[in-house]
């Protein structure tokens, strides 16, 4: 499992998830063009380049996202969380952008997240309209598309996390940041690449106030052992 590692990406957190589930994280640097043999990658949360420009501009445009653009075609897994679904955007392999937040105030706390979509790779172990609790912790959270992206999104089922309260209810009340229709995250056509703002490499431990992130490192690797290409790549 390779973490991309650009100036500014907090990689500690993702090393328990890892290791919990029998996988090994390596680092691989932003000015690398070509990745080691990886069975998928994370990007975790944390303020790329200092988050100038805007954030995820700078890391969207690194020299290792075109290896990672190869990576996807070979149909390699993507998961990026907090800036590393904003770099997921800001390199065009998710659709849309992560704006200010609506309230313009950093939101750092515990949100509920309704799950939509069991079909992806990152998700299959778990129960359609599960709840999880993670956290949140931005200033550019709020999910942004245009109408037309906005409904392909909806028809093709590519919403995969809403921000919702306890009971799974979506209500403008649970929405911490203003995001377009409750979005918390979203996964591609393929189902290869998932984005979300909450982080689940920050919810892997009891210690930390929750497991839920736990169940989707889990699910990736139960993905990755099934389809044999475990270790393969």
């Amino acid at each position: 499992m390779g973490g991309g590692l650009v100036p500014g990406a907090r990689l500690a957190a993702l090393r328990p998830d890892a290791r919990a589930v029998g996988a090994e994280p390596v680092l691989v640097w932003h000015a690398e063009q070509e990745l080691p043999r990886l069975d998928a990658v994370v990007l975790p949360g944390g303020f790329s380049y200092g988050d100038y420009l805007r954030a995820g501009a700078v890391a969207g445009r690194s020299p290792v996202v075109e290896a990672l653009r190869d990576f996807v075609a070979r149909g390699g897994l993507v998961l990026g969380s907090c800036n590393g679904f904003q770099i997921l955007c800001e390199a065009g392999l998710l659709p849309g952008v992560l704006t200010r937040n609506e309230c313009l105030q950093y939101r750092c706390q515990s949100t509920h997240l309704v799950l939509e979509n069991t079909d992806t790779p990152f998700t299959r172990g778990l129960r359609p309209r599960q709840v999880l609790t993670m956290p949140i912790s931005h200033g550019e959270g709020k999910y942004h598309a245009d109408a037309e992206t906005l409904a392909r999104l909806k028809q093709q089922n590519l919403v995969v996390f809403r921000y919702a309260e306890a009971d799974g209810r979506v209500t403008k009340a649970s929405n911490p940041n203003g995001s377009l229709d409750n979005i918390a995250g979203i996964v591609n056509p393929e189902g290869t690449v998932l984005g979300m703002m909450p982080h689940p490499e920050r919810a892997s431990e009891t210690a930390m106030g929750g497991t839920d992130g736990l169940l989707m490192f889990q699910s990736l690797l139960g993905s990755l052992v099934e389809d044999g290409s475990f270790l393969k790549r």
